[in-house]
């Protein structure tokens, strides 16, 4: 994965998510319109943390977040989320 040029401040990360799912569990084609927004996601940058609470997810962990947490933003032709880390659910 590239490095990207973008420093997230305080308890912000900043996630790559995952691609959407292109089959169902049982070999059906799901057609774009009925794609779920991905909730699962690589950290590729983390802020330093705020108040001497440094956080607790680190670059490469792969991540659970909520459906509509984040903001979207797009670098060099690829789509990122920004959020904040209590957006985050779990770390798988």
């Amino acid at each position: 994965m590239a490095k990207i040029n973008i420093k997230p401040l305080a308890d912000r990360v900043v996630i790559k998510p995952s691609e959407a799912e292109e089959k169902t569990a049982g070999g059906l084609i799901i057609p774009d319109t009925a794609k779920e927004k991905p909730q699962r996601g690589t950290v590729v940058a983390v802020g330093p943390g705020k108040n001497n609470e440094p956080l607790t997810v680190k670059e490469g962990d792969v991540v659970l977040y909520g459906k509509y947490a984040g903001t979207e933003i797009t670098i060099d032709g690829d789509d990122y989320l920004i959020m904040r880390e209590s957006d985050l659910v779990a770390i798988i």
